[in-house]
């Protein structure tokens, strides 16, 4: 009997060790020179993802180019 309680004590700690860790690392911190940018009034940067026409009109060769059809 006292097994049976050492043992599920020692997998209920496991079992929550990783949840709470799970759940620390779920919210990130901004890093120190964004934060420090954003409040000295630097030229905005641009956005992430945002595709420029040239690199569009690359892509739209390389397609023509490899064979594939237009979506």
């Amino acid at each position: 009997m006292k097994t049976l309680l050492v043992v599920s004590l020692a997998i209920f700690a496991v079992s929550t060790s990783g949840a709470l860790a799970a759940k620390k690392g779920a919210k990130p911190k901004a890093p120190a020179a964004a934060a420090a940018t954003a409040t000295t009034g630097a030229a905005p940067s641009p956005m992430l993802g945002q595709v420029s026409a040239a690199d569009r009109a690359l892509y739209e060769k390389n397609q023509r180019e490899s064979g594939m059809k237009k979506k």
